[in-house]
């Protein structure tokens, strides 16, 4: 196999090595769907992604996202750290705009300068679906935590942009600390379903300047906790826009992640 260059990533991450790690591989043309998926199970990241040319088609650069077990379609840290990558390394100079062609369709990345030369990356997905309701009696089955502990106000929800996911809206910081899954228990569950992931999140939070703690468990795909999800939290933001979570139908607020797992991610979401 000739040599391809390839970058980590730390995305959703304000310190080195922490937030959701990500490889991208450059100039992958060449690979054929095999030798990805092969790189991305020994990458063994959530994601691993693929930039088949520098030259940009179609307004936007080709993009191919891989699981260690599959490609999908659409994913968030990818996207952004994808873009990331594409402006420092092969645009190599300060743009307002970078366009991911991906399965799923194109998806802009959009580049906010802040104060110290930092940027801050705002990706728009597709819009969210609203999928079923499921009673708390369901979910306690295979969560690590009680029925007192789910947040009635709120429905317990599937969600897609593509990819599904089931929202179980919590009371405290503490239930999400002791939330976990039961794998026999989820799988049996989960086998007839669409969504495979569960999300679980509360107001209070870590650190007083968030407004969100979230955790987030994908066990069905090889990954007991990701500490940062960018397609799940695009969910999150349709969610709790329609649900007027915050009392209103317009958010602009911040989401901690992965802070129970030791690798804290901060994630900002506007809808």
């Amino acid at each position: 196999m000739a040599e391809h260059t390839f970058y980590i990533v730390d995305v959703f991450a304000e310190e080195k090595y922490a937030g959701n790690q990500l490889a991208v591989v450059r100039d992958a043309v060449s690979l054929s769907d095999e030798q990805m998926q092969q790189i991305a199970k020994e990458m063994n990241y959530s994601e691993t992604t693929f930039i088949l040319s520098d030259e940009s088609r179609d307004g936007g650069n080709d993009v191919r996202i891989f699981t260690p077990a599959a490609e999908v379609p659409f994913a968030g840290h990818p996207t952004l750290g994808t873009a990331y990558i594409i402006q420092k390394e092969i645009s190599k100079e300060p743009v307002d705009e970078v366009v991911l062609n991906l399965k799923i369709g194109k998806i802009p990345v959009t580049f906010e300068r802040r104060e110290h030369n930092d940027e801050l990356l705002w990706m728009k997905p597709i819009e969210p679906t609203f999928g079923k309701i499921f009673d708390a009696d369901e979910i306690i089955r295979f969560l690590t935590i009680g029925r007192e502990d789910i947040d009635k106000e709120f429905p317990i929800q599937q969600v897609s942009i593509g990819i599904d996911f089931i929202f179980v809206p919590l009371r405290t910081l503490d239930a999400v600390k002791r939330a976990g899954v039961i794998k026999d228990k989820l799988f049996d569950w989960i086998k007839d379903k669409q969504a495979k992931s569960i999300f679980v999140f509360c107001r209070q939070t870590y650190n007083p300047q968030n407004h969100v703690n979230a955790r987030f468990f994908a066990d069905y795909y090889g990954i007991p906790e990701d500490p940062a999800t960018g397609s799940a939290n695009s969910c999150l933001a349709g969610y709790l826009v329609r649900h007027r979570y915050f009392g209103t139908d317009k958010i602009n607020i911040r989401v901690e992640q992965g802070c129970e797992i030791g690798r804290p991610s901060l994630l900002y979401l506007k809808a």
